[in-house]
C-alpha cells in the first residue's frame, strides 16, 4: 500500500488529486469547528453525552461530532444521503425519473440536479427539526419577540446551507479529487472522534489499577473483537457468487473456436451499508 502511495505521489496529476483531496477534508473538518451563532453549544454537549437516543447519536457520528456542537456542519451529508437514496427508490417508481436516468450524461446531470434540491428540501426540514430540539433543551440565547424569530431564521439557514455546502464540497472531490467524495468526508468525521477512544482505554486502564483486575483481559478482548468485526467486514464486503458460464464449441473453416469455459462474478453483498442507512433514517 505504501508503494502505491509513493508511485501515485511521483504522477503529477495524481499528487494534484491527492492534493486537492486533502485540502477539501481540511476544508470541512473547519467548518465542523465553526459555532453557529445564538446558540450554547454546552448545553448539547451535556445532552449528548447523557445519552439520547440511537437516532441523534448516528447523525452526530455521520457529522464528525459537529452535531453535539452546533457548529456549520451540523447535518453533514446526511441530507445529501437521504436524497441520494429516495432519488434511487423514486427511479424505480416514477417513469420520468426512469427516462431520466437512462438517457446518458445528459439525463445523469439532471438526475443530480434533482437529487440536490431534494438534499436541500431535507436539509431544511432537519434543520427546523433541529432547532426546536435545541430549544426544548434551553440551549438558545433568544426564544422571545423579534430576536427570538431572527435567532431561528438564522439558525435554521446556517444548518441548511452547511448541509449544502458538504454537499458541493463532496461534489468536488468527485471530479477533480480522488475516490468518493461525501465516502471520504463520512470517514473523515468518523476518524475526527476517535479521540474517545483514548479516553475510553484510559478510563479501563484506571479502573483496572483500581482494584478491578478484569479490565485487564477486557481490554484486548475489546481490540481481537474489534479486529475480526473489521476482518469479517472486509471478507464479506469482497466476497463474490461465482456463476460457471460454458461457451458451446463452433468450427470455422478448419478451426475450432470456443468451448472455453468462464464464470459471472456476483457480489455476495450487492447494497453494501445503504439498507441499514436508509432504514435508521
Amino acid at each position: 500500500m505504501f508503494e502505491t502511495f509513493r508511485n501515485a505521489w511521483k504522477i503529477d496529476d495524481l499528487r494534484k488529486r491527492l492534493l486537492f483531496t486533502l485540502l477539501i477534508l481540511v476544508l470541512f473538518r473547519l467548518g465542523c469547528a465553526v459555532p453557529v451563532p445564538y446558540i450554547s453549544a454546552g448545553a448539547l454537549s451535556t445532552m449528548f453525552a447523557g445519552g439520547t437516543g440511537d437516532m441523534l447519536e448516528y447523525l452526530n457520528m455521520m457529522s464528525g461530532g459537529a452535531l453535539s456542537e452546533c457548529t456549520l456542519f451540523a447535518l453533514g451529508v446526511q441530507p445529501a444521503i437521504n436524497a441520494s437514496i429516495i432519488m434511487q427508490l423514486l427511479a424505480v417508481a416514477i417513469p420520468y425519473l426512469e427516462n431520466l436516468a437512462k438517457e446518458g450524461e445528459e439525463g445523469q446531470r439532471k438526475m443530480r440536479r434533482i437529487t440536490n434540491y431534494v438534499g436541500a428540501g431535507i436539509g431544511l426540514m432537519l434543520s427546523i427539526g433541529y432547532y426546536f430540539i435545541i430549544r426544548n433543551m434551553g440551549a438558545l440565547s433568544y426564544t422571545e419577540g423579534f430576536a427570538g424569530i431572527f435567532s431561528a431564521v438564522v439558525i435554521i439557514l446556517s444548518f441548511t446551507a452547511g448541509s449544502q455546502l458538504c454537499t458541493w464540497l463532496g461534489n468536488q472531490i468527485d471530479s477533480k479529487g480522488i475516490g468518493n467524495g461525501i465516502s471520504l468526508m463520512i470517514f473523515a468525521g468518523i476518524v475526527a472522534r476517535w479521540s474517545s477512544i483514548y479516553s475510553a482505554v484510559t478510563n479501563i486502564l484506571a479502573r483496572a489499577s483500581n482494584g478491578e483486575p478484569q479490565f485487564y483481559i477486557f481490554l484486548p478482548a475489546l481490540v481481537l473483537l474489534a479486529l475480526a468485526a473489521v476482518i469479517f467486514v472486509v471478507i464479506l464486503t469482497n466476497a463474490e457468487r461465482r456463476i460457471p458460464v460454458q461457451y458451446a464449441k463452433r468450427v470455422v473453416g478448419r478451426k475450432m473456436y470456443g468451448g472455453q469455459a468462464s464464470y459471472i462474478p456476483i457480489k455476495v453483498n450487492m447494497t453494501g451499508v445503504m439498507p441499514i442507512i436508509f432504514a435508521s433514517t
